[in-house]
């Protein structure tokens, strides 16, 4: 009989303690479990639907609904001109269109500088800013940084001339952008093609001394890097400064003045030198 006993009190201590290490194990993996949770949740961003490329886009292309569709994105990361819905990015407005200004490559966001507005074609007006206006200069091989400009990049304009018949090259605007190249505004364009006529976005007051300096001289462009914001300051040097040939200085010299006085002696008159008074 005792034997009986001490054998279901050994079992049911062991099954007691069977049952307590299981119980820790559930309640630490609840636990770990909980934490991760929480960790989870902590990760989790607001997101918020947007507009993507569904193929790739390029420059000129009509802008469709099976271009495009509808995805999930973090709102903390929304770059700015997204649409949200297709009333806002295909409006009904009489069929009129948008059209692709810049390449889109898909799932990239579709942005409003990126497309028309609805009915605007894929012009030079189309990258105009507001109050800005667009002026063509013509130039060459050598005035228009041969094959090197791109829709987009920015230039400083020299203006070369004479001026009382001596040569002469100025700085007459800095760091403008262009805006088309040989009546092209498409901004991802790969030919290095020579430039015959560069269109810049410049203010009125800009549009008149360009066009004074083209109509009075040769104008050169000179490519401004993508990173500089060097503020260039006025420029201008001639043959004379080119060469290092210091400017000659005219000195003429000024005669002492003389004073006379006039004397008559009699019927004879003389003039006789006398100081000057002041």
């Amino acid at each position: 009989m005792r034997l009986v006993f001490g054998l279901v009190l050994l079992v049911g201590v062991g099954l007691a303690g069977f049952a307590v290490y299981m119980a820790r194990g559930y309640i630490g993996e609840y636990e770990t479990a909980l934490v991760r949770e929480r960790e989870a949740r902590d990760l989790m961003v607001s997101v918020t639907d947007i507009y993507v490329a569904a193929v790739p886009l390029r420059y000129g292309q009509v802008l469709a609904p099976e271009h495009v569709k509808l995805v999930k994105f973090p709102e903390n990361a929304l770059p700015e001109g997204v649409f949200h819905d297709e009333k806002s990015l295909f409006p009904d407005d009489n069929g009129k269109h948008r059209v692709v200004l810049r390449a889109i490559e898909p799932n990239e966001p579709l942005l409003a500088s990126k497309i028309t507005q609805p009915g605007q074609e894929a012009g030079v007006a189309a990258f105009l800013t507001a109050g800005m206006r667009a002026f063509t200069i013509h130039v060459d091989v050598t005035s228009g940084v041969s094959g090197f400009l791109n829709p987009g990049d920015r230039v400083d304009v020299f203006w070369s001339g004479s001026i009382s018949n001596q040569g002469i090259t100025k700085l007459i605007q800095s760091s403008v952008k262009i805006i088309g190249i040989n009546q092209s505004a498409d901004q991802d364009r790969l030919s290095s093609s020579v430039a015959r006529t560069v269109t810049v976005e410049v203010t009125p007051e800009q549009v008149a001394a360009l066009a004074q300096a083209q109509a009075t001289g040769k104008l050169s462009l000179a490519l401004v890097g993508a990173l500089d914001t060097t503020a260039v300051s006025d420029i201008q040097v001639n043959q004379r400064t080119l060469l290092g040939i210091p400017e000659t200085v005219i000195i003429e010299e000024v005669a002492p003045e003389i004073c006379y006085q006039t004397v008559r002696r009699g019927s004879e008159v003389e003039r006789i030198e006398v100081p000057c008074s002041n």
